[in-house]
């Protein structure tokens, strides 16, 4: 008999540590809310949502589509999103300004094989060459965005006259058809956006231009304000972990990943399945993001370059 309620009594205490670990573990749950553009570089971020990961690491995220880079970083600095996947460019200019982002975990890359950014115009359209954009007027999702930079740097690269180029706001999921109605004479997007326009027929692929900063750079992050990141530590780093072991499923499992990226983008899922897929960042490298830097600061948009390793969170 003392037997048998010794040994209930065990049971009973194993049951209720476990409870209280189960409780305890309910308790550290983090919530993190998140905005980005949306396009094929959030995938990641999309697959760790999805699978679990993030949940398994503590973390209870939501991701949110945004118009630009320039909004989601307004939004971080104001506090709507504690983690946001942002533009190089809004990013290094916000930098310079003294507004402390940090880069928690990298975003998408562009690469020979899968650059980014494609320049778009009607089929009948004049523009062929980097000189043919002179004068004309263009759609971009931010002034500040990758799409204007790299634009200009392809003009630049050929000696084409950048500073004539007349720049629109435009979300860029209505750039296709801004530029079927001859809002504008052509505009850049990146993918699934890109591929998603040039499948109406509408418009057709003028150019990649992402070669004009570097054959390789880091085009987007996830970004947090220093100090709540430095506040929130365990989580950022929990955070930064899940997103490069997400970044190297994604990277390995594109078919899997389609539904993902097109549920999030609005894109239809055959669309996304013959793109050109984002490849997402498995590690940050200070000189993949250098050459953003020193193009900005070519272009005069801040005053002097600096050492990119300062946006990296440590």
């Amino acid at each position: 008999m003392a037997h048998s309620l010794s040994r209930r009594s065990a049971l009973a205490g194993a049951a209720a540590a476990l409870l209280v670990a189960r409780r305890a573990l309910a308790q550290q749950v983090t919530t993190i809310t998140m905005a980005g553009l949306p396009e094929d570089s959030a995938t990641p971020v999309l697959y760790a949502i999805d699978s679990g990961a993030f949940k398994r690491a503590g973390l209870d995220v939501t991701l949110t589509g945004q118009r630009s880079g320039s909004a989601v970083a307004s939004g971080v600095a104001g506090g709507a999103y504690q983690i946001g996947k942002i533009s190089m460019y809004p990013l290094i200019e916000a930098h310079a300004k003294g507004i402390p982002f940090v880069i928690l975990a990298g975003g998408g890359m562009s690469t020979p094989q899968n650059p980014l950014a494609g320049l778009m115009a009607r089929p009948d359209s004049p523009i062929k060459t980097p000189a043919d954009l002179q004068g004309k007027t263009v759609g971009v999702g931010s002034l500040t965005d990758m799409f204007s930079l790299t634009m200009r740097a392809w003009m630049d690269r050929h000696g084409a006259d950048y500073t004539t180029l007349k720049m629109v706001e435009i979300p860029i999921s209505a750039l296709g058809e801004a530029i079927a109605t001859g809002r504008v004479d052509a505009g850049a997007a990146n993918e699934p956006i890109l591929s998603g326009a040039l499948a109406t027929g509408k418009v057709h692929l003028v150019s990649h231009m992402d070669d004009a900063i570097a054959p390789r750079f880091l085009s987007t992050a996830w970004c947090a304000m220093k100090p709540w990141a430095d506040a929130n530590r365990a989580v950022c780093e929990r955070f930064a972990k899940t997103v490069r072991d997400a970044s190297v499923y994604a990277n390995a499992h594109s078919a899997q990943t389609v539904d993902l990226i097109a549920k999030f983008t609005g894109i239809d899922a055959e669309v996304v399945r013959h793109m050109h897929r984002t490849e997402a960042a498995t590690s940050l490298d200070a000189a993949l993001i250098q050459p953003v830097v020193d193009q900005i600061a070519h272009f005069k948009e801040i005053p002097t370059r600096f050492d990119a390793k300062e946006l990296i969170w440590a």
